[in-house]
């Protein structure tokens, strides 16, 4: 049997840097695993369209492994990948749908680290910037991403906080005024809990502009430099799924 192909799925955007730094992403992937053929595709805004790719591999009879380049295990996880997965094994395909790259401990890592790289310390009082969603467990894997952060910073480190970009409140301003509010003369900083540079991410430069915040970290991918923990991550989404045994991440999903 041929090795499944890794559709590796994203939101979409219409920022040309976005488009190109997820891009980056996916070839990061395929040069981590040559031997696997590894498609674009999207949910929202871009083509190819997931719906339209999946259907192509199922008409094929080409095994394949939907891998959501996205952070948290919103609608387009729960609806629009398991949809086309639906759809494809009703052609007989084999097709099978992946977890969400987050919550995981290698996301932390490189938020953190981008975080270090723009100049954010320890007793900053730090604002975790996610897109939001209004599905609960979406909700839930940002706060379990809050607080693997709190966990990894030392002890007397500054307060850390959530935002969201869309669909729930605070919003990063909000965020960032009530901790200068609540924590005067500790300066405030920004990590954006963001897979790649987008709409959502270039609202954040107002932050410095209005003082809101002194620190703003970029997004996880960042236009040419993409980490490889995260392609590596992308891939053990894509073995988990084709495991045998079912890990507890999976089943919790």
């Amino acid at each position: 049997m041929s090795t499944p192909v890794l559709v590796a799925v994203s939101h979409g955007t219409r920022s040309t840097t976005g488009r190109r730094t997820v891009a980056q992403l996916r070839l990061a992937v395929a040069a981590q695993r040559p031997g696997v053929r590894v498609l674009a595709a999207h949910v929202d805004v871009q083509k190819p369209a997931l719906d339209d790719v999946v259907a192509r591999l199922a008409a094929e009879g080409t095994a394949h492994v939907v891998v959501p380049l996205l952070l948290s295990t919103g609608y387009h996880v729960r609806s629009d990948v398991a949809s086309a997965v639906r759809a494809a094994r009703a052609l007989g395909a084999a097709s099978r749908a992946a977890a969400a790259l987050g919550p995981d401990d290698a996301l932390v890592e490189v938020l953190l680290d981008r975080l270090a790289a723009a100049g954010g310390r320890d007793d900053d009082a730090l604002v975790v910037l996610a897109a939001g969603s209004l599905a609960a467990r979406a909700v839930a894997d940002v706060e379990a991403v809050l607080e693997a952060v709190r966990a990894r910073r030392p002890p007397g480190a500054g307060p850390v906080t959530a935002a969201y970009s869309s669909a729930q409140t605070p919003t990063a301003a909000q965020a960032c005024a009530d901790l200068r509010a609540a924590h005067p003369g500790r300066r405030v900083a920004v990590a954006p809990y963001l897979l790649a540079p987008g709409v959502f991410s270039q609202r954040l430069a107002g932050l410095l502009d209005e003082g809101l915040a002194d620190v703003v970290a970029p997004t996880l991918c960042d236009d040419g430099d993409v980490d490889p923990r995260l392609a590596a991550l992308a891939l053990r989404r894509y073995d988990e799924a084709l495991s045998p045994v079912v890990s507890p991440l999976a089943a919790a999903r």
